[in-house]
């Protein structure tokens, strides 16, 4: 039972909206602000994870995760609606439930700033993620879900984690420092995409892959890749960044392989695996150097 629920909120995809909090909450360390550092934290996770839950949830009603019943860890969803373990009520409840702690967080961090704006930002965060796949809007399957996760994962984690500690909003700075961040979460969410492109096809969602089609998709995503490295060398330019910062250029490589994945195997599920597996692993190891950037 624990497993399948820890299954089902996808937990290994947690480190996409964690650390960029953490690194925002980092930039600028004056009198730290723990309180409204953990109520945020608590925040952002129990709306990921909230997201998650809808998001299989919708493409369960959409029809997108029963092309493939087949679980495949990264990609097509969580399954458990499929193999019968979860019901649609279910995912759905749950969601409700993380997406209430996150409110109440937000609502505690609200009174601990003595700023209303947080509970507006929250709302608005709410609605975009829900609506990624929920219908009406249904952003992911009009070609418009990457753009929203880019905004969700990495400027609105960022700069709010910098926010709660220094009051600062909107900040030229600490948007241009949310930019890896953003990149290499739609990085993660693209290379998902492209096993699932004929089962999306086959539901009417359409996605960036669509665009060019599954065999040359990973062009775009060693355009989110470069995007991504020359927004941390541009950081580092710019002296919001320390040099330590350069070191993420040692995952290019691996960001390499996986373009070469996707480019080689398009269609082979199994293989894409590997290139899901190393995407996720360069955006967590990236964070992870950018946060010790900043404490260093």
């Amino acid at each position: 039972m624990v497993r399948d629920v820890v299954r089902a909120l996808r937990l290994p995809f947690l480190s996409a909206s964690i650390l960029p909090f953490i690194f925002g909450s980092l930039i600028k360390r004056g009198n730290f602000n723990f309180l409204g550092f953990f109520l945020g934290l608590i925040a952002a996770g129990a709306a990921h994870l909230s997201a998650n839950l809808i998001n299989d949830y919708a493409d369960s009603k959409s029809g997108a995760d029963w092309q493939d019943k087949n679980f495949y860890k990264f990609f097509g969803g969580s399954k458990l609606i499929q193999e019968k373990i979860f019901s649609e009520k279910f995912y759905l409840g749950l969601a409700i439930i993380f997406a209430l702690l996150a409110g109440l967080s937000v609502i505690l961090l609200s009174l601990a700033l003595k700023s209303p704006f947080v509970i507006f930002v929250y709302l608005a965060i709410i609605f975009l993620s829900w609506s990624y796949s929920r219908e009406p809007l249904q952003f992911s399957y009009h070609r418009l879900g990457e753009v929203f996760i880019f905004l969700l994962f990495g400027p609105a984690l960022v700069m709010g984690g910098y926010f709660i500690q220094t009051r600062i909003f909107p900040d030229p700075m600490s948007f241009l420092l949310s930019l890896p961040f953003g990149f290499l979460t739609t990085a993660i969410l693209f290379a998902n995409e492209v096993p699932d492109f004929n089962d999306d096809k086959g539901a009417s969602k359409f996605t960036w892959v669509s665009i060019l089609g599954p065999k040359q998709a990973f062009l775009f995503y060693y355009l989110l890749m470069f995007s991504a490295f020359s927004s941390v060398l541009l950081n580092v330019i710019l002296g919001y960044l320390k040099p330590w910062a350069l070191f993420v250029f040692i995952f290019i490589l691996p960001a390499i392989k996986a373009g070469i994945i996707l480019k080689n195997h398009s269609g082979d599920k199994m293989r894409l695996v590997d290139s899901s597996r190393l995407t996720i692993a360069i955006q967590t190891f990236v964070g992870l150097v950018l946060i010790a950037a900043v404490l260093l």
